[in-house]
């Protein structure tokens, strides 16, 4: 089932996974919450009515640990962190539409309605489980207040998610070998009787619900596996104080769970609804009407019906997180929200994780930048989103580090962007007090027009790297041209050719300040009141750009600052002394902490990539290389023919087993020969642990990867 391309004639909604109010932010958080914040400004430019909403996520157990480590409240705790969010984000230039919280009244309000809607339908069921206690302070151990090894990949776990393994969801009951954090002391399994949320009853519904989502590869594949398999029951309640209490009534009697509190993973997403309902009732439902987004079918306030195929008449729904919940946005939401008589999402696009200086972000350790420490250092906040959004795609990991931060700030956004607006405005001002009297060339308004579509592309492919990137590729159009034609000696030689080349530039000038804006809404505001165009670039369509500039400005001032070299030394001792700090007090961090390597800065074109031929090959027999212990000689079959490679795979792989595995091998590589044995080829794998690479779905053997 296809969805309608954006602009679409319903209102559509896009939100950010919501932060977690138990720490500090850091740019791994902001990642997310500039991409959704440009792709939201980047559907309203081409004329799509749009919502950009989220909200605190107050709930949960390590919340409720740690506002008792300081003693105070959990609300409390969870407040102060909602707040200093709340007014973090707008220093970035994330501006939402609305930003609530799971405590409040309306998500309250709906979370209750949402599961009471559940049970109506019969999708929630009671049963005895286990749950972890803590013998020595005789009470339950709900999710982080356990850990253990997860039963599917053995790695150490918390109680709620295999958060550095395999990264699933766990019930209670699910760890292996469960210790209590309050104690430190082995915990025992007891029985419960908790609610249950029978997924088993979407598993068909889900299935469709994959093939046509939109958004990254990572969040439409990822989830497959789950729903694919045996879809285990979700677990609603939680054995705790702190959360929404689970609602009484219904067919199950008034006082059924009066001890149990919802999952916070039924509140958090049911936020997006009760968040994007505040912003409907705050601008009324004739500006934004929150319904019509989310509601199958039924009636809006004012009586106007609408039809149940949410793929024509209802609103489209965006989510924007990080790759660590997908499993709760792919398969979850859809389930909870299905069983509502709600809206499903059109896409979910989750992105890759920040490293810092090539190594993985670790907040226990003090290996991360954090949003105060960006703003402290005084740099503008759209420097930050331009490198964040600029340094790989969307579902890519990304590596922060102040070094590329400035050559990237100093070669395209100074020496590229900012040295174009400079040049073209301080002349037209200065020879034409403004913008010449001449009509736009028909080159410069097909390259202009050329980028438009481009936009265009961008925000309906949810690509919010090449929107960041238009204005780079614009500006660095129009230096060239400058260049090129070397207004300074027409103005004696032709002046009416000199005029025509800077009324061009001040043209593209315009369209650069229009296609910035989503990424870099200040500098695009502040190049805006350059131009001396009236009211907000904010509030202008995508055509404006090829509208006519005025006729006078004033001169320019620089746009954008150079990043000194000994600031960011600064920086970079500041971060490296707080990070051995963090190691010599003995803080073996929580968290994995992977070496990664640098993303390499030298991009390669299209047709270099169109050269590269990789395919889909299976390993037909495995057998040492004599005198080597790392090599194997490998048969693959490729579909066309049978190649032999050599790959270093003796220490890491079961030479038994390789036959059978199903690889992608780079069959264009130049042949070789390796201890006397001639490789045709090479078979792709990541990391030192040679992790081989291969295909989700059975594609012929021979297929080309591209």
């Amino acid at each position: 089932m296809s969805h309608d391309d954006f602009p679409t004639d319903h209102p559509a909604v896009v939100t950010c996974g919501l932060p977690y109010a138990n720490g500090d932010l850091h740019v791994g958080h902001l990642r997310t919450y500039v991409a959704g914040d440009a792709l939201s400004r980047g559907l309203r430019r081409i004329g799509q009515q749009t919502a950009f909403v989220c909200g605190s996520d107050m709930h949960g157990t390590p919340v409720a640990v740690n506002a008792a480590e300081e003693g105070v409240e959990p609300r409390e705790f969870a407040l102060d962190y909602h707040d200093t969010y709340a007014e973090t984000f707008p220093q970035f230039n994330v501006e939402f539409d609305n930003y609530g919280h799971t405590d409040d009244e309306t998500n309250t309000e709906l979370t209750q309605e949402f599961v009471r809607s559940w049970v109506d339908e019969g999708h929630v069921h009671e049963k005895e489980i286990e749950v972890a206690w803590d013998t020595e302070e005789d009470q339950p151990l709900p999710d982080r207040f356990v850990e253990g090894t997860c039963p599917y990949c053995g790695e150490q776990a918390r109680g709620d998610e295999c958060d550095e393994g395999c990264q699933r969801h766990l019930e209670p009951g699910d760890i292996e070998d469960p210790v209590s954090t309050i104690t430190g002391n082995p915990a025992e399994y007891r029985t419960r009787e908790h609610k249950f949320l029978r997924l088993a009853d979407f598993q068909e519904y889900l299935q469709g619900f994959l093939d046509r989502i939109e958004g990254t590869d990572n969040a439409k594949n990822q989830p497959r596996e789950w729903v694919e398999g045996e879809l285990q029951d979700l677990c609603i309640t939680r054995d705790m104080d702190w959360g929404i209490d689970y609602p009484a009534g219904g067919d199950e009697g008034e006082d059924t769970a009066e001890d149990l509190v919802l999952y916070v993973w039924v509140d958090a997403p049911i936020e997006y609804v009760a968040s994007t309902k505040q912003y409907s009732e705050r601008v009324g439902a004739d500006e934004y009407d929150w319904e019509q987004v989310w509601k199958i079918d039924g009636e809006t306030e004012d009586g106007t019906e609408w039809d149940d195929d949410w793929t024509d008449e209802s609103g489209d729904v965006v989510h924007v997180i990080g790759r660590d919940i997908i499993q709760h946005h792919a398969v979850f939401w859809p389930a909870m929200l299905r069983g509502a008589g709600y809206n499903e999402p059109r896409s979910i696009l989750a992105t890759g994780f920040v490293g810092i200086d090539g190594k993985a972000l670790s907040t226990s350790r003090n290996r991360a930048v954090w949003a105060d420490e960006y703003l402290d250092a005084g740099f503008h906040p759209d420097l930050f989103r331009y490198y964040i959004a600029t340094g790989a795609g969307l579902e890519t990991d990304v590596d922060f580090s102040w070094d590329r931060f400035a050559e990237r700030v100093n070669g395209e956004l100074v020496g590229n962007v900012g040295n174009f607006i400079n040049r073209a405005l301080l002349f037209a001002a200065r020879n034409y007090d403004g913008t010449p009297d001449a009509a736009i060339s028909e080159d410069v308004r097909d390259r202009i027009e050329e980028t438009l579509e481009s936009f265009e592309t961008a925000v309906r492919d949810y690509d919010v790297r090449t929107l960041a990137e238009l204005a780079t590729e614009l500006s660095d159009y129009g230096n060239e041209y400058i260049q090129r034609t070397e207004p300074w000696h027409l103005l004696d030689e032709d002046p009416s050719e000199a005029a025509q080349v800077i009324r061009d530039c001040v043209q593209l000038a315009k369209a650069v300040a229009v296609v910035m804006q989503p990424v870099l809404p200040g500098k695009a505001e502040r190049l805006w009141g350059q131009l001396g165009e009236a009211g907000s670039v904010a509030d202008v369509s995508l055509d404006t750009a090829l509208e006519a500039p005025p006729e006078t400005f004033d001169e320019p001032d620089q746009l954008f600052e150079q990043v000194e070299d000994d600031h960011i030394a600064e920086l970079n001792e500041e971060l490296q002394d707080r990070v051995e700090e963090a190691s010599d007090d003995g803080d073996d961090a929580d968290e994995a902490d992977v070496d990664l390597e640098p993303l390499e800065t030298d991009r390669i074109g299209f047709e270099d990539f169109e050269g590269v031929d990789m395919r889909v090959g299976e390993i037909v027999t495995a057998e040492s290389v004599e005198d080597a212990d790392k090599l194997l000689k490998l048969e693959v079959d490729i579909g066309h023919e049978v190649r032999q490679v050599v790959a270093g795979l003796a220490e890491l792989h079961d030479v038994d087993e390789l036959p059978g595995t199903r690889v992608i091998l780079l069959a264009n590589m130049e042949q070789a020969t390796i201890f006397g044995v001639e490789s045709n080829g090479m078979v792709l794998a990541a990391g030192d642990e040679a992790d081989l690479l291969t295909t989700h779905e059975d594609a012929p053997l021979g297929t080309r990867v591209q």
